[in-house]
């Protein structure tokens, strides 16, 4: 990535949390006139990216200790709500980025400050599966493997490879379980492979990236899970896994009220075939916006009321993290506001007839990326069923909170 102006990325911690948020509804309007753009293109066109990282977006869970702006939860999906509301591909990519770096809180405090602070509008692009291999080497590891799955990394200043730790030519184990790490890698030393052609959350750029025989310092490694924090604060309490749920299901929901303004548009003007008068004035119409404003308004509060437990139980205690009763509860409100935005999305679509079939239609976008939420695995129905056993008192996997 090309370097910027010193002031660029630096002006970005400054910000605080109410004008995060207003940040988020100031560049809507931009984000929303090139949603078509960033959906053909498959990427963000530069001046969107260089506004969201000037806003501070990317930094919103990097710790203040190393200069990042470790905004309170509840905030933090509020704007990528916002964001949501004007393409849900572009507040995907802001919810990858800012996510993932939680993981500055694991990492030293010179090495986070060189990936986050110390690079302009520094964004970390990671992969979820450990497909990667590390050879252990002094100093550090030799690192090789392609990796899909990698949200925003063609606006990406560092790339997580996701790999196995390689030992002698076996795989090296920790707490008898094989040993895997982040490996961060500077975006010039990947190739990214053209891998990500959908009929939804196009914008994205999910692409594949490969490493080839990379050499990784220890220092710029992470263990997924279970690293030891170096500068703590509530937001590290979290676990990962349910941020990214939570921010995912706050990013549905703001594609859901996009798709109910821009149905109120279509049901404004359309007169459907052998029927009187406008599709705003049909008694379905009237009661299927009923239904969706109950149903978008009632998931939102829930993950709402979820993010605020969660926060303020983080914030009030003491230990590492927070109790398995707040982690089910959180889960359980971002499976649901999905599953909630979607029905949202398929009710009104269904309703505007051949009208919105049409590439280039608004609907035609929302329909397709809400569909491609709904097949992350931050949206398996199986989250119900965990939450169940949960409630029942039986034994479940915690892996997935």
């Amino acid at each position: 990535m090309p370097a910027d102006p010193p002031g660029a990325a630096a002006a970005a911690p400054a910000a605080t949390t109410p004008s995060l948020l207003e940040a988020a509804r100031r560049l809507a309007p931009l984000v929303r006139e090139n949603a078509d753009k960033i959906d053909a293109d498959r990427e963000l066109p530069k001046p969107v990216f260089h506004a969201l990282a000037d806003a501070g977006f990317y930094l919103m869970a990097v710790p203040r200790a190393v200069g990042g702006l470790e905004v309170d939860f509840p905030t933090y999906l509020q704007v990528l709500e916002e964001l949501g509301k004007a393409d849900a591909s572009t507040a995907w990519t802001v919810s990858q980025g800012a996510n993932w770096a939680t993981y500055a809180a694991r990492l030293s405090r010179k090495a986070a400050r060189e990936i986050w602070i110390d690079t302009p509008r520094s964004v970390v692009s990671n992969t979820p599966a450990a497909t990667a291999k590390a050879v252990a080497v002094p100093g550090g590891f030799r690192v090789t493997g392609r990796q899909p799955f990698s949200t925003g990394c063609m606006h990406a200043s560092w790339m997580a490879a996701h790999a196995q730790v390689i030992e002698n030519g076996e795989v090296r184990l920790r707490n008898g379980k094989p040993e895997v790490r982040y490996c961060l890698v500077p975006r010039a030393q990947v190739e990214i492979i053209d891998a990500w052609h959908t009929k939804g959350m196009r914008g994205t750029g999910t692409h594949t990236f490969e490493v080839k025989d990379v050499f990784v310092p220890e220092e710029r490694t992470v263990f997924p899970y279970g690293a030891p924090i170096v500068s703590p604060g509530p937001r590290y309490k979290i676990p990962v896994t349910l941020a990214f749920g939570a921010g995912d299901g706050m990013i549905a929901l703001g594609l859901a009220r996009n798709c109910i303004n821009a149905f109120l548009e279509v049901a404004g003007t359309k007169a459907p075939r052998n029927m009187h008068g406008l599709l705003r004035d049909q008694a379905i119409s009237q009661s299927a916006v009923g239904h969706a404003e109950a149903d978008l308004r009632s998931g939102r509060a829930y993950l709402m009321q979820a993010a605020r437990q969660i926060w303020d139980e983080a914030t009030s205690t003491d230990g590492p993290t927070v109790s398995l009763d707040s982690r089910t509860n959180l889960r359980l409100a971002a499976t649901h506001a999905i599953h909630q935005a979607a029905k949202v999305v398929q009710s009104l679509y269904q309703l505007c007839g051949a009208t919105v079939v049409f590439d280039g239609h608004v609907m035609q976008r929302l329909l397709a990326d809400m569909n491609v939420i709904t097949q992350h695995s931050q949206a398996r129905l199986a989250h119900y069923e965990i939450v169940g056993k949960h409630s029942l008192g039986l034994e479940i996997d915690e892996s997935r909170l």
